[in-house]
């Protein structure tokens, strides 16, 4: 498990696919990641993140005091198939708080440190101005702009070294 000073990080296991669920039901969360998802769709999804090569690394995130599911975390392989990238969703209740921040801080600097991540990518829509915020505010530069899923995305690193 990570902590930071409000939130608790736990490996994502097959009893979280309910508060994973919520997530992928909310179209606000969606809005930038291709919308919400019929129940097929979600439950693929989820088998994936259960069984990646990486699933010890996607965590689901609780508020400490009050143990309210908060949203997910994850490190995982990168499009590339060479660097690894940073991925999040959030419930919308918690935005505006500085709790994505917080969790994004602990988990990169688990990266880097922790598992000697060379490199940390992510990846957002560009009309996702929070979260483009969001990135930098981290230590993350804008390395490039892409089209990738009909939209322009701006690509994201953060160095070890």
């Amino acid at each position: 498990m990570l902590s930071t000073e409000r939130c608790e990080l736990h490996r994502l296991k097959e009893s979280d696919s309910h508060h994973i669920k919520k997530l992928y039901d909310n179209e606000q969360v969606r809005k930038y990641l291709g919308g919400t998802v019929n129940e097929e769709s979600f439950k693929q999804r989820f088998h994936d993140m259960i069984h990646s090569p990486n699933k010890e690394y996607h965590w689901t995130i609780f508020n400490k005091r009050s143990q309210e599911f908060v949203g997910m975390v994850f490190l995982d392989t990168y499009h590339d198939g060479i660097h690894t990238e940073i991925g999040y969703q959030f419930l919308p209740e918690f935005w505006g708080r500085g709790i994505a921040r917080e969790v994004i801080n602990k988990v990169l600097h688990y990266g880097i440190h922790t598992m000697q991540l060379d490199k940390v990518m992510a990846e957002t829509q560009t009309q996702n101005k929070a979260s483009c915020k969001l990135l930098l505010s981290v230590g993350m530069r804008l390395e490039e702009k892409i089209q990738r899923f009909g939209n322009e995305q701006s690509v994201f690193a953060i160095s070890g070294s």
